[in-house]
């Protein structure tokens, strides 16, 4: 319960003193492909889907598979710079504020992950929300790795705590983990 109050404080607040940022990205985007929020469906917690948000940082026309399965060509200069600073994921402030999302746990897979989704079900992955960051993000594994994603993400769950949850934060703010591989 603490856990989900600080999510919903830190989002309201993150979307309160952000926007000016979050509306200089938009229009940024708007130029760079016509389209800057992307919105996909994913699987959130208990298997549920729900419709993450982000800044959009391939063209319209890209393919809807895992990040790791398209060419690094497909990431536009924005989108590029975007990734490298994280700013592509502050829209997912609008899903933890709903209760989506948590700012820490697992990072939501798509549908057509199978592989990714039987790991964390065997693993129970998926009774918690899914996050923006966690430890695996900080660690630099990603969803080309399913079995070790999967057993990274039981790991974080079995042993978060309020103190991990801000380190994991902090280490994200601060650039460490690299996202996901193109």
């Amino acid at each position: 319960m603490l856990i989900r109050t600080l999510d919903f404080l830190f989002a309201f607040f993150g979307l309160l003193f952000l926007w000016p940022v979050l509306i200089v990205i938009c229009v940024l985007g708007y130029f760079d492909t016509g389209a800057p929020v992307f919105q996909q469906t994913r699987v959130g917690r208990s298997q549920q889907p729900f419709i993450l948000v982000k800044f959009r940082t391939m063209p319209v026309e890209t393919k809807s598979v895992a990040t790791h399965l398209v060419g690094a060509s497909s990431v536009t200069k924005l989108g590029a710079f975007l990734r490298k600073t994280k700013l592509d994921e502050l829209p997912q402030l609008w899903n933890v504020l709903k209760g989506e999302m948590s700012l820490v746990g697992p990072r939501p897979c798509l549908f057509n992950q199978e592989e990714l989704i039987q790991e964390r079900e065997e693993r129970s992955v998926f009774s918690v929300r899914p996050g923006i960051t966690g430890l695996a993000q900080v660690n630099e594994i990603d969803m080309s790795t399913p079995k070790k994603l999967a057993e990274w993400d039981q790991r974080m769950i079995e042993s978060m705590t309020i103190k991990r949850y801000f380190i994991y934060i902090v280490q994200t703010v601060l650039g460490k983990g690299a996202g996901d591989r193109v």
